[in-house]
């Protein structure tokens, strides 16, 4: 993990999801569900965990490149002070200097 803000609340969330990918077998196993179905479930719970999972670092992999392309500027690019702003160029209407 690179230790950015996020990085504990996705440790927590997927803490979580792992409990529940125990806790919800057990419970339909106690109520009587038989332990086929439950162990499906398991499998199922565990397959939507991962794959969130995967999206989540995904996503903070991505947040992460952009917060470091926000902190490097950009080479070779200038900025415009507004709009027509060109050096060199001629525009119509303008003033003439008087002599």
């Amino acid at each position: 993990m690179d230790g950015g803000p996020t990085d504990g609340g996705v440790t927590e969330v997927l803490r979580w999801a792992a409990f529940s990918c125990a806790l919800a077998p057990a419970v339909l196993l106690w109520y009587g569900t038989p332990p086929a179905d439950a162990a499906g479930t398991a499998l199922g719970l565990a397959a939507v965990t991962g794959a969130c999972r995967v999206l989540l670092r995904q996503s903070e992999r991505g947040a992460a490149r952009l917060r470091a392309e926000e902190r490097v500027p950009h080479r070779g690019r200038r900025r415009r002070t507004g709009t027509g702003a060109h050096r060199g160029h001629r525009h119509p209407g303008g003033t003439t200097p008087a002599d």
